[in-house]
């Protein structure tokens, strides 16, 4: 461990598939962890060497800050109970299910005076950092129109994922990567218009499906992202291409770019399937060792809750677009409060 994390206990709430990068990350820093889950808490601990704490509150009253990789619909009991017991949390995207309980939870933890991080691994890939810094060194100027897709094997065959209740569905589980993306590249959003196809009915996802979502940004810029969770087994994939007055940038997973995602190791067809860097760090690493610098007092992480919030409130917006037909103008729905 390195000094400035010397020492660490980490409360990890949750034991199912991401809950292993996670673990595997904070024992590669040297942190004591303690896994707290429903399920799966003792398998993880033997895999990982972890130590299993039978209460969620027993793992408040001795972990430094918790980190939370629970199913999406329990982000906000469980962040606001840590807040409760005056943790710092880490919590897995989406922060929440809805804008308003995303910033529920913001304004409980400022109350309490803790900090409160969403992870967007994302922000952490080396391309699209790369692609981050090349557009604020002004490298390709001003961004025009920019292109992000992503697709992984559907988890919605069975669990909670199909409930859009419990998973907001393809865009806010899979989507709200590239939703964040779009705005850490391109900017703000000023308008939101979206399709799915087939459509959700009556609450349920499709287990196969396709989104698209076309944002309008402050700058002018016009970005596009695809999400598709395909049939079991299909190959993860993500890239995106930005454009600017000056260059363009590109990247994708399946090219020859020295840079490779694959499938997590072990892994089975009923598994949900995370991507891995096969060039250096793992980006769930670096992630979550900012993290923690920041939480000890290091310089501000890379990416903040109000981050957070805001992709929960593009994904919402266009699950509302979807539902009317109609682009959405953000600033209406944000000043409405018109979620879900």
């Amino acid at each position: 461990m390195s000094e400035e994390l010397a020492g660490l206990t980490v409360g990890l709430i949750g034991a199912g598939n991401i809950s292993r990068v996670h673990a595997a990350s904070w024992k590669a820093v040297g942190a004591r962890v303690l896994v707290y889950s429903l399920e799966g808490a003792e398998a993880l601990a033997e895999q990982y060497g972890l130590e299993v704490v039978q209460t969620l509150d027993g793992v408040l009253a001795e972990a430094e800050f918790v980190d939370i990789v629970t199913p999406s619909a329990t982000h906000k009991e469980i962040a606001l109970a840590a807040i409760k017991a005056g943790k710092n949390v880490i919590c897995e995207k989406p922060l929440t299910l809805t804008a308003a309980d995303s910033h529920e939870v913001i304004d409980a933890a400022a109350a309490a005076g803790v900090q409160l991080y969403p992870a967007h691994v994302v922000r952490f890939f080396p391309a699209y950092k790369a692609a981050y810094d090349a557009i604020q060194a002004g490298r390709i100027g001003e961004v025009a129109v920019a292109r992000f897709y992503r697709q992984a094997s559907s988890p919605a065959g069975a669990g909670w994922y199909r409930e859009v209740a419990r998973s907001g569905g393809v865009i806010m589980d899979l989507m709200v990567h590239d939703l964040d993306q779009a705005r850490w590249l391109c900017g703000e959003v000023t308008t939101v218009y979206a399709v799915q196809n087939p459509p959700t009915v009556d609450g349920v996802s499709p287990v196969n499906v396709a989104a698209h979502v076309t944002l309008t940004h402050e700058s002018g810029a016009i970005s596009h992202c695809r999400a598709t969770w395909g049939a079991t087994g299909t190959t993860f994939q993500t890239g995106f291409s930005v454009a600017g007055d000056k260059g363009v940038l590109k990247f994708t997973s399946e090219g020859n770019t020295g840079y490779k995602e694959e499938l997590q190791n072990g892994a089975t067809a009923g598994d949900l399937l995370i991507p891995e860097s096969s060039l250096g760090e793992s980006p769930y690493l670096t992630q979550l060792r900012e993290f923690a610098v920041c939480l000890r007092g290091g310089p501000e992480a890379r990416v903040l809750a109000g981050d957070g919030a805001t992709a929960v409130y593009l994904a919402e917006a266009a699950r509302a677009s979807m539902e009317s037909g109609q682009p959405v103008d953000m600033k209406t729905f944000v000043s409405t409060g018109a979620v879900a």
